[in-house]
């Protein structure tokens, strides 16, 4: 049995969304501050700049695949394993962590307790997989965690323009359940994800901005004119193409390449 004091219920630490056993809180005020980083802090709060974790509450029943590294404190019966389960599994997922920047190991846990993700600045976003189709592609970099129902897998490109031209790569991480909870780790808040549904369409993006589409749709990388004149003269070039019925989610615009704050990440 255990009891955790000023965490949750700390008036600073706000519940922003909670879907299945996942929660994300928001830290309103980030009081561990040095003199000459308040004034940073104070301004970013003004944006939304905040310090974000992901919490999963296990019941014993269904278990936390996180993405390496992720974990920052666990409380109670919770026991951590490599989610490998023989030599064969584990040669799957090194060729798919050679073909792919997806990680080769991604721990899962177990148990009945609390576990707690390191604390991010960017967005945190839950994601229903019976609202997908039970099956979503990620963009490369977003995952953070899912339920560990929701199996993997690598979803190849329908073509190789999408490596040569796109700077893409040939493979994309793979969701599949009919249920379950992903956590993604976005650069844009869910207040400005944008959404397209496609019926038997197409979408044509200019840059990287899918977070995430539906499995079935097809994706491509082509010229955005008919011809290479035609592309030129239009001054986009290549587009990343997704083809078919389904959905898609994009962020509305890139984060500020000019700020230090989203690669504090890497070195708090």
């Amino acid at each position: 049995m255990y009891e955790i004091y000023n965490f949750l219920n700390n008036d600073d630490v706000k519940v922003i969304a909670q879907l299945g056993q996942f929660s994300v809180i928001q830290w309103d005020r980030d009081l561990s501050l040095t003199p000459w980083s308040a004034q940073m802090a104070y301004f970013s709060s003004k944006m939304n700049v905040r310090r974000r974790q992901l919490v999963a509450q296990l019941d014993g029943t269904t278990g936390v695949t996180l993405q390496a590294g992720a974990m920052q404190w666990t409380v109670g019966d919770v026991r951590a394993t490599t989610g490998v389960t023989g030599a064969g599994d584990f040669m799957r997922k090194m060729a798919r962590g050679v073909v792919s920047q997806d990680s080769v190991i991604k721990p899962e846990y177990q148990g009945t307790g609390m576990l707690v993700c390191e604390p991010t600045w960017r967005y945190v976003l839950l994601l229903d997989m019976a609202r997908w189709g039970g099956s979503v592609v990620l963009n490369d970099g977003l995952f953070l965690a899912c339920d560990g129902t929701v199996e993997h897998a690598l979803q190849r490109r329908s073509s190789a323009s999408s490596v040569v031209a796109g700077n893409e790569g040939l493979f994309s991480l793979r969701l599949t359940a009919p249920q379950g909870t992903v956590v993604l780790e976005s650069p844009c808040p869910e207040e400005e994800v944008v959404y397209v549904d496609l019926h038997d369409d197409e979408l044509r993006i200019d840059g990287n901005y899918a977070l995430a589409w539906t499995a079935g749709l097809d994706f491509t990388v082509e010229r955005s004119g008919k011809t290479l004149i035609g592309s030129a003269v239009s001054g986009e070039g290549l587009v990343n193409v997704y083809r078919g019925t389904g959905r898609v989610m994009m962020a509305p615009m890139q984060p500020s390449t000019g700020s230090n704050v989203f690669a504090a990440d890497a070195t708090d």
